[in-house]
């Protein structure tokens, strides 16, 4: 079967639409939301508590998970280790309510509980932070599942079925118990919900232990735990989160659950990525209730071809493959260039994830929405933008990487601010010892930082229309670099990122012949290259080019117009601007001072 499993995750019926007020103290839902009674709400007699900042991200914590999983109990003895207030959401609904949680449920209804459960959250979490113990079913609203995630630290207290039972036998005011036995509940509400509460920051696992050693395991996954960073990228049609951070990818299914269209993916990724991260990616997803299947390709950049591509789409086409469907690239820049264009072009267009396993990717391909793949005349001649929902760049996949593909991967973070930022530059210089030993505290930094450069350039010409500068800028080094990659075949002796390094130091070389840019510039970009042993000319590499095969290359690129070259060039540093009135003689002296054969 295509689908590994099929669980429909249901939730309880919500009531949505403007609050009207009968003061301005009590609050109702619509009374045409529910055909039961509307839940009056004194929010004002909810807490307030003074604020406090021992918690360093100013985040209230908030606990969530079935009746039994020890919300209450570990919560207070969290709040009081961590010197933070205790917050019962029951009790504060009781207090709003004026009456019992067994009464609102009698009086009003389930739908009611739930619209007024997720009000009084709202109000306590727009409070000081907090340790804030939540019903079984508060963390099943989406928008309550928002705020949670906008405004705290979620915890999920997993237990296992025994334990559960055990500590809610006897409990007559929990209405849920009481509408069959127990075990059959509970097992249904584990069903239904456990994939939901997979969506939380933390998940710690809560069996017979005391309450001193469940805290604790609380406190030391919440030390252990780092929120990623996000970079929002806006487009105008368009608007996605580039999700910067360590351990993404066992994360992915709760990370991505908030954005896909329905839950069914399909992941496609290369077989040496397959081996090493594919296993942790289906758990996630799995966790969280994800249905997918995994396709995957041969590694390197003979998998972008139309063979490939072809195999791909039937294959998805053949298991019947719906609209709102997602497809998962899992992989480095072919994979990620691939699966995009695979995305964009069946059914016209299927929701698109982006997890990227390279620093190359991570920088570069994986952010903009250019899809492709190769042809026989050159390198992503076909292909389409489209944009995805996510990307999710977890560097911690990047410590499995060769030296050499991180320095590949380098060189587009230095491209980003030899082109327009020339702090990155500089930031560069300091760090890129740093960046090179995959530190991933200074990775992650890189990666923000040159995709938040990208993220503005792209919001500014998506597809590459205007007729100088833009998006067009982005290319800086790779006309030079594309054409040294063609004369190699694509066959790996050369990488990308490789080919950027080289194409960047000769787009500053031609820049200084031009009189366009000083020659300290052009000292200072070179300088830095050698100090991290990046490949800076084409006499660095043990092959031999000849001019008039790079030229050749150069001519077919899809950059060309009107038959003449196109270049970014430099007026300096961080100073980078388009050119197509370059001499081919120019370009051809360029080559050979580099170490070209005439």
């Amino acid at each position: 079967m295509f689908w590994l499993h099929n669980n429909r995750i249901g939730t309880f019926s919500l009531l949505y639409g403007k609050l009207r007020f009968m003061s301005s103290r009590i609050s109702y839902p619509p009374p045409d939301a529910a055909e039961s009674p509307p839940l009056p709400l004194d929010l004002e007699r909810v807490g307030r508590w003074p604020a406090t900042s021992l918690l360093p991200s100013g985040r209230s914590i908030v606990l969530v998970g079935l009746m039994g999983a020890g919300k209450t109990t570990i919560g207070r003895r969290l709040a009081t280790r961590l010197g933070l207030p205790f917050v019962d959401a029951d009790v504060e609904i009781e207090r709003a309510a004026g009456c019992s949680i067994a009464d609102v449920f009698r009086l009003y209804g389930e739908a009611a509980f739930r619209d007024g459960e997720r009000r009084v959250i709202r109000r306590l979490l727009e409070g000081p932070p907090m340790v804030l113990a939540t019903g079984g079913g508060a963390f099943m609203n989406a928008s309550t599942r928002a705020l949670v995630r906008a405004r705290a630290m979620s915890v999920w207290l997993r237990c296992p079925l025994p334990v559960l039972l055990r500590r809610v036998q006897g409990r007559t005011h929990r209405p849920l118990l009481n509408e069959a036995s127990p075990r059959d509940v509970l097992a249904r509400l584990m069903t239904i919900r456990h994939p939901i509460y997979a969506e939380a920051d933390v998940i710690v696992d809560c069996g017979d232990h005391n309450v001193d050693h469940s805290t604790t395991r609380v406190i030391e996954s919440l030390a252990l735990s780092r929120r990623p960073v996000r970079l929002p990228v806006a487009l105008d049609h368009a608007a996605y989160d580039v999700v910067i951070g360590t351990n993404l990818i066992s994360r992915a299914g709760a990370l991505l659950a908030p954005v896909l269209p329905q839950k069914k993916v399909i992941i496609i990724t290369d077989e040496t990525v397959a081996a090493l991260y594919l296993p942790a990616l289906e758990d996630s997803l799995r966790e969280t209730g994800i249905a997918f299947r995994a396709l995957t390709v041969p590694p390197g950049e003979q998998s972008k071809s139309l063979k490939t591509y072809e195999h791909l789409v039937d294959a998805i086409l053949e298991e019947g493959v719906e609209r709102r469907t997602t497809i998962i690239a899992l992989g480095g820049g072919v994979v990620g260039d691939l699966a995009g264009f695979v995305a964009a072009s069946t059914l016209r267009g299927l929701p698109f994830v982006q997890i990227p396993t390279t620093l190359l990717s991570q920088v570069d391909s994986s952010v903009g929405g250019k899809t492709g793949i190769n042809t026989r005349w050159g390198k992503n001649l076909l292909g389409a933008f489209h944009q995805p929902l996510c990307v999710l760049a977890d560097v911690s996949a990047l410590s499995t990487l060769p030296q050499r593909e991180l320095i590949a991967g380098y060189a587009e973070i230095v491209k980003s601010g030899l082109i327009g930022d020339p702090e990155l530059f500089a930031w560069c210089e300091k760090n890129g010892d740093s960046v090179l030993a995959a530190d991933p505290d200074t990775l992650t930094e890189a990666v923000r930082q040159a995709c938040a450069f990208k993220a503005r350039v792209v919001a500014a010409d998506e597809r590459e229309a205007q007729a100088s500068g833009g998006r067009a800028l982005l290319n800086l080094g790779h006309t030079f670099g594309h054409a040294l990659e063609a004369e190699l075949g694509y066959d790996g002796r050369l990488l990308h990122g490789e080919g950027v390094s080289i194409g960047l130091k000769l787009a500053f070389a031609l820049s200084v012949k031009l009189g366009v840019c000083a020659p300290e510039d052009l000292a200072r970009v070179e300088a830095h290259l050698r100090a991290l042993k990046m490949p800076a000319s084409i006499g660095d590499l043990p092959y031999c080019f000849r001019v008039a095969d790079l030229m050749a290359h150069m001519q077919r690129d899809k950059k060309m117009q009107d038959g003449r070259l196109s270049f970014v060039l430099a007026h300096g540093i961080g100073k980078a601007f388009t050119s197509r009135d370059v001499p081919a003689e120019m370009v051809r002296d360029v080559l050979i001072e580099d170490g070209c054969k005439p």
